[in-house]
């Protein structure tokens, strides 16, 4: 080892061992520790084809404290859950006062906030971080999302800095609040994540099964949308895998793949959180839903045998060519806007709800390189937040007000097209349903605030004198 390190780590897996590769190559001193001696094998086996990096791995907790300077901090890099508090118990005693613990895995906010008051209480400092960008991003610069104290987020702020993904030259890196919210912020960013890749999903299929195009179109255009508002990342590997033949096969890989699409929890989690607030997010929850919806694979085909699609349309329900293929990317582009303006509803009643000092503009700035969900949108989105007047709603922010004007008649033609084809596109669908009912100053809850009142007396307000209100209904003839 070239000095003492600055860094501990606990954790090996992949994340894990490219950060400390990514650590490393960035001048930082780093002591390893992972329980499984097989880890500890292949970080070592690395660490022979890359020669001169400063990482030590130690053959325990004891031995990795011991290796770093005070104050100390210990990045942990396990699987979310019992686990964590499994680490944190093992390091605990034989930390000091002022030593740092960093959570790098997808924890759940409030069991970040847990530890952060119990460690708190025994003068220990933690940072729930929130990390984006997979195994690419954790060796070469992932987008990092920092929630603590601002002293806990300073003695690591350095490390963490200099390993994260880079905008115009500055680090993808921020504390975006006090306890829970860096974790709260990655999984909404995961949310986002979840309603993105649906939608594009759906426009895959929207092109292929009613456009009739083979891959290698299929791969152009979207090649050819990546250099429109849409250009982001998820549009990118969508071309790439397109174009990507079956080495088992003769035909595309991406339609050699079973139609099941697993989940971790973090999109189940932000559809909660956002229940939990009261903010309206369909689309990622319809995302959600819609991999649970494959997961059933069996009984679809079961349902499919029986349950005849609707017979084909003619007319103007009928695919137009080229003129179809733009209101597809029209609508996929509605969908994205939509998706990034519940996320970050979402994000900002969490803020009110935890009393957290989060800067919204620099949450979007974090996310433009580095992370899963990097758009050119988001630089727009970072403008909005920065202006003088930053909007209550991103769908009101006049770049994006623009954008939904011009996507919304295209939106709605390939919106009409599935339907009326019998092909669901639930993420598509909500986001319009989402932005119609936004933009709408007045919708159907007068008649559901009647009906509650009806059957249980909840009153109701009025439009023309405060106050509650209950009326005595007469009930219809022929009911009880």
């Amino acid at each position: 080892m070239t000095g003492r390190a600055r860094m501990g780590l606990v954790g090996l897996g992949v994340m894990g061992r490219n950060l400390a590769l990514n650590m490393a190559d960035k001048g930082v001193g780093v002591a390893a520790h992972d329980p499984w001696p097989e880890a500890r094998t292949r970080l070592t086996e690395a660490l022979a084809e890359t020669p001169g990096l400063d990482i030590t791995v130690t053959d325990g907790p004891a031995d990795l404290v011991a290796s770093l300077p005070a104050p100390r901090a210990i990045l942990i890099m396990v699987k979310a859950g019992e686990p964590v508090d499994a680490v944190i118990a093992s390091l605990t005693p034989l930390l000091a006062a002022g030593d740092t613990l960093i959570d790098g895995g997808n924890s759940h906010y409030l069991d970040t906030q847990r530890r952060a008051a119990a460690l708190e209480a025994m003068g220990l400092r933690f940072i729930g971080l929130g990390i984006s960008g997979g195994e690419e991003g954790a060796r070469h610069g992932p987008s990092l999302m920092a929630g603590g104290a601002a002293d806990a987020y300073e003695t690591c702020r350095p490390v963490l800095e200099a390993i994260a993904a880079r905008f115009d030259g500055q680090p993808c890196c921020a504390r975006v609040g006090g306890d829970g919210a860096g974790h709260f912020v990655k999984m909404i960013h995961n949310g986002i994540e979840y309603g993105i890749m649906q939608a594009i999903a759906e426009a895959f299929v929207l092109l292929r099964d009613l456009g009739g195009m083979d891959h290698a179109a299929m791969a152009e255009t979207f090649r050819q949308w990546n250099d429109t508002a849409l250009a982001s990342y998820l549009i990118e590997i969508t071309a790439a895998i397109l174009d990507r033949r079956d080495d088992l096969g003769t035909g595309p890989l991406v339609e050699a793949i079973l139609d099941t699409a697993g989940q971790k929890g973090t999109g189940r989690w932000s559809s909660e959180a956002a229940l939990a607030l009261g903010i309206p997010t369909p689309t990622i929850t319809e995302a959600v839903f819609a991999r649970a919806l494959a997961a059933l694979r069996n009984d679809r085909v079961a349902t499919a045998a029986v349950l005849p699609a609707p017979a084909a349309p003619a007319g103007t329900a009928r695919w137009e060519g080229a003129a179809s293929v733009e209101a597809v990317r029209q609508a996929l582009l509605g969908a994205v806007i939509a998706t990034f303006a519940q996320g970050l509803a979402v994000i900002q009643a969490g803020v009110q709800e935890h009393g957290w000092d989060t800067d919204m503009a620099k949450v979007v700035e974090i996310w433009r390189s580095g992370c899963v969900i990097r758009a050119r949108l988001l630089d727009d989105i970072a403008r909005s937040y920065r202006g003088t007047e930053a909007p209550g709603s991103l769908l009101r922010a006049p770049t994006v007000v623009g954008l939904l004007t011009e996507a919304q008649d295209g939106w709605r033609r390939a919106v009409a097209l599935a339907v009326t084809h019998g092909v669901p596109v639930p993420a598509l669908s909500s986001a319009l349903a989402y932005v119609d009912g936004a933009r709408s100053d007045k919708l159907w809850a007068n008649m559901i605030q009647a009906q509650r009142d009806f059957f249980g007396a909840h009153t109701y307000e009025r439009l023309d004198r405060p106050g509650s209100f209950h009326t005595e209904w007469i009930a219809p003839k022929g009911t009880a």
